[in-house]
């Protein structure tokens, strides 16, 4: 399955309800097992963004529908980055001319 990375910033909403961030990085494990997904890291993170989010979907098609509804909460802004693996990435590389 492919995996991404997601850049995560609060938005003025969601760091106003910082405390209920843990609940709702529960329901987004939740929505993203429902859309055949898995997230498998979440770091809270210093610098340009607050957080990073490692996750698996069956397609890019799965991801961006769970990207958008997460968005759509108002709670968070997203940059999401498609990731290879390193078999991925080896494969890619190995068949350059």
């Amino acid at each position: 399955m492919p995996h991404y990375v997601s850049l995560i910033r609060y938005t003025q909403q969601g760091i106003a309800k910082i405390k209920e961030s843990p609940a709702r990085l529960d329901a987004a494990k939740k929505a993203a097992e429902k859309a055949g997904g898995k997230i498998h890291a979440w770091y809270l993170t210093m610098g340009q963004y607050d957080a990073v989010l490692i996750s698996e979907f069956p397609n890019d098609e799965a991801g961006a529908k769970f990207t958008l509804s997460v968005g759509a909460q108002g709670n968070v802004t997203t940059e999401t980055l498609k990731a290879f693996t390193e078999a991925e990435y080896r494969n890619i590389v190995g068949g350059l001319s």
